[in-house]
């Protein structure tokens, strides 16, 4: 996974301004992020995403969704489970613009969700709840993502 393939995803005409692309249409550019945009519309936060923010998101590609237990994403997609998608993709997110030389000063952060998450920083790494934050500072229109390992559970679902 590159940052290149981000910063490529909008291009333009020489001499045309072009938008720079918001969180939503950033993570729809890249392949890795297929399942967490099926989710984000399973879930209508397209639009909430796609929106001002600013919004930090600590992003899971395809890989740590296809860890979770057989049937588990299929189930989160269908409509009698949107509730349940809402709360874990919100826990996902961060309102403002927290870059990850902000993230290493902090020990947690609260959630759009409502809960908060431990970040953790080490030799090795920074984590937050437990996943391991292996990219960072994915600049958006509308915030920032930090592509992470795993996708992290709210304590209350």
């Amino acid at each position: 996974l590159s940052g290149a393939a981000f910063v490529n995803a909008a291009h333009h005409e020489e001499g045309e301004a072009a938008a720079a692309p918001n969180i939503v249409e950033v993570a729809a550019s890249n392949d890795d992020f297929t399942t967490l945009v099926a989710a984000v519309q399973a879930a209508d936060l397209a639009d909430t995403l796609s929106g001002a923010g600013p919004f930090t998101v600590f992003a899971p590609t395809n890989e740590p969704f296809a860890k979770l237990p057989d049937g588990t994403v299929e189930l989160l997609l269908l409509p009698e489970y949107k509730d349940t998608l809402v709360g874990i993709l919100t826990y996902h997110v961060v309102a403002g613009d927290v870059t990850a030389a902000e993230v290493v000063e902090l020990t947690e952060v609260t959630t759009v969700q409502g809960e908060t998450a431990a970040i953790v920083v080490s030799d090795t790494g920074v984590t937050i709840d437990g996943a391991n934050v292996i990219l960072t500072d994915i600049n958006a229109s509308n915030g920032v993502i930090h592509v992470i390992d795993t996708v992290m559970m709210p304590p209350s679902e």
